[in-house]
């Protein structure tokens, strides 16, 4: 099923302190074909990597990855 990114919301730390290997996540609200809207907890870095932004078509592998359509 293919999604449209609708919003990308990024967590603001503030100045605090985060470990190491902490991975950032963002929150996607995605809206389906169906006209339902979900959302999903996805790594920060994911999403930049893949270029993937709100208004963007998506859809996920068997493996529950995201991909950009």
């Amino acid at each position: 099923m293919k999604y449209i990114v609708e919003r990308i919301l990024e967590p603001d730390y503030g100045c605090e302190d985060r470990a190491d290997d902490y991975v950032a996540m963002d929150r996607v609200v995605l809206k389906a074909e169906d006209g339902q809207e979900i959302s999903k907890k996805i790594p920060d870095k994911e999403l930049y990597d893949k270029d993937i932004n709100e208004g963007d078509c998506v859809y996920f592998d068997s493996k529950k990855k995201i991909l950009k359509a």
